[in-house]
């Protein structure tokens, strides 16, 4: 499986933690789209590459970190064939992707920690959306 990741830099250092265990651990091909270093650099940077990323097939699935996680979650949502979940535990994570069709993990990185970040992304990356009912909700996320 091929996954966008990018980051600002209060993300930076989860973002290299989690890159490590997608390609150790899962054996997935990453794509780091940003930050490359601690300096300060504007979240948008980052997040619209790897929206593009998945919107043009090239990424199944990405992963996004800032300090909160809001404002790249908020640049992320922008995309029409994006859908970022905001995660801070690992069932929030599982159900963005069961119940939304999630395909970008959006990750908080000065409320959690790496040990927990790292469950949340076993629980979003072995998870799948369900379909059914959630499906017809998908189906109205996209607007104008």
């Amino acid at each position: 499986m091929k996954i966008a990741i990018g980051s600002d830099h209060a993300g930076f250092e989860l973002k290299a933690v989690i890159t490590k265990h997608l390609t150790d651990n899962k054996g997935f091909e990453v794509k780091d789209f940003g930050c490359y270093s601690e300096e300060s650099m504007d979240y948008p940077d980052s997040a619209h590459p790897v929206c593009e990323s998945i919107e043009k097939g090239e990424s199944q699935l990405g992963v996004l970190i800032c300090g909160s996680g809001n404002g790249i979650a908020m640049t992320a949502n922008k995309h029409q064939g994006i859908r970022a979940g905001l995660s801070w535990t690992p069932e929030i994570a599982e159900l963005a992707r069961q119940h939304n069709a999630a395909n970008i993990l959006v990750l908080p990185a000065r409320f959690i920690s790496q040990e927990l970040a790292l469950e949340i992304v076993e629980r979003f990356f072995n998870a799948e959306f369900e379909g059914g009912r959630h499906q017809r909700r998908v189906d109205k996320i996209a607007c104008c």
